[in-house]
């Protein structure tokens, strides 16, 4: 299997333990120093990723879409786009997003080391000025 197959397979992984709400599963999947970056800023540890769930995080879909890798021999770089229906509590944080994902090889398995989710605007429409 090359290393874009196997770093895709781990996000398939990674978001089907986001869409199950699976802290057990994300364990698995999460490099040992994890960062997860969210799309207002936040900054969240491995052991804060996991507890989410609990916190009041409840995804309904998640989903990582068109997936470009970046093969690094031991570490990849991914950028791809977010879909989700998510809620924290009672407010809605749905939405489209840009992912910036750093994959990293630990003891002969891939694992997801960082997650940066930002914004992802829709482009321009000429003649409007947005």
């Amino acid at each position: 299997m090359s290393t874009s197959s196997d770093v895709v397979e781990l996000l398939d992984r990674w978001a089907a333990a986001e869409q199950a709400n699976d802290a057990a599963a994300l364990e698995t999947v999460l490099a040992a120093d994890f960062a997860g970056v969210g799309p207002v800023g936040f900054v969240l540890t491995r052991e804060q990723w996991l507890i989410r769930f609990g916190n009041g995080l409840h995804n309904d879909a998640f989903a990582v879409r068109e997936p470009q890798v970046r093969d690094f021999g031991d570490a990849a770089a991914v950028i791809a786009v977010l879909e989700q229906q998510t809620r924290f509590g009672d407010q809605d944080s749905s939405g489209r997003f840009r992912l910036s994902l750093l994959v990293v090889r630990e003891a002969d398995q891939w694992r997801l080391a960082g997650v940066h989710i930002g914004i992802l605007q829709a482009p321009p429409v000429p003649g409007t000025g947005n």
